[in-house]
C-alpha cells in the first residue's frame, strides 16, 4: 500500500510541474518571442518509478505569431482542465487509502 501512496504523490508532483508550466504559458501569452513549455506527460507518467524530476520542454508543433510567441490559449486551456481532472481522481484515490488505512486501524482496537 506504501507503493501506491508513494505513486500517486510522484504523480501529484508531475501534475504540479504541469500546472506550474501551463501557468507560465498563461502568464507570457504576450511576451514576444516566448516559447510554450511543458513536459513529455506520457513519457513521463512511466517514468514515475525513477523519481528524477521532468524534463521540461519547448512545445513542439506549436504555430509561432509575428512576435515569436507560439502560446495557444485554447491549448493551455485544456491542459489546464486535464490537470484538474487527473488531481480529482489522484486526490480522490488517495482520500480512498487514507479510508481503508483508518478502517485496518478501527477495526484493530
Amino acid at each position: 500500500m506504501e507503493d501506491i501512496t508513494d505513486r500517486l504523490g510522484r504523480y501529484l508532483d508531475l501534475l504540479s510541474t504541469r500546472q506550474k508550466l501551463v501557468a507560465s504559458n498563461i502568464a507570457n501569452v504576450d511576451t514576444p518571442g516566448y516559447k510554450a513549455k511543458d513536459i513529455d506527460f506520457q513519457f513521463e507518467f512511466l517514468s514515475l518509478t525513477t523519481g528524477s524530476p521532468p524534463n521540461v520542454i519547448e512545445t513542439p508543433g506549436l504555430k509561432a505569431r509575428s512576435d515569436g510567441n507560439n502560446v495557444d490559449m485554447d491549448r493551455e486551456a485544456r491542459l489546464l482542465a486535464e490537470n484538474a481532472m487527473r488531481f480529482n481522481v489522484a486526490s480522490n484515490l488517495i482520500r480512498a487509502q487514507v479510508r481503508v488505512v483508518k478502517s485496518a486501524i478501527s477495526e484493530g482496537k
